[in-house]
């Protein structure tokens, strides 16, 4: 578990540095996937959130939104442990109304695959 936990950290870091600066990533695992797909992500967090858009949320919410909802599409994750290590990251590197935003968005997006 503490490997996973590091991994979605240092992709979080990573990520909020291509989402701030527009900086092309090198190499990145599980960053290239992110990115090749943020745009999917981003029409999805957008439908979920409660009048906003993806564009309006923090780079960091919107990187950890991105991520968890790549782990809860490829399910070998169990959905409670994707949701809680997002909400975790939120409240850890931004706030606990960011945990609160992240855990209240990915829940509807849980809810409209069921």
């Amino acid at each position: 578990m503490a490997g996973r936990r590091a991994a979605r950290r240092t992709a979080l870091v990573l990520l909020y540095q291509w989402d701030v600066t527009g900086q092309e990533l090198a190499s990145l695992f599980e960053g290239e996937i992110v990115v090749a797909q943020h745009e999917e992500l981003d029409r999805r967090i957008t439908a979920a959130a409660d009048e906003w858009t993806a564009d309006r949320l923090g780079a960091l919410e919107r990187n950890i939104l991105r991520m968890a909802i790549l782990e809860l599409d490829r399910a070998d994750i169990p959905v409670e442990v994707a949701l809680d290590e997002a909400v975790t990251l939120a409240k850890r590197y931004s706030s606990a109304d960011a945990g609160r935003l992240v855990n209240g968005i990915l829940g509807r997006i849980v809810k409209e695959a069921v």
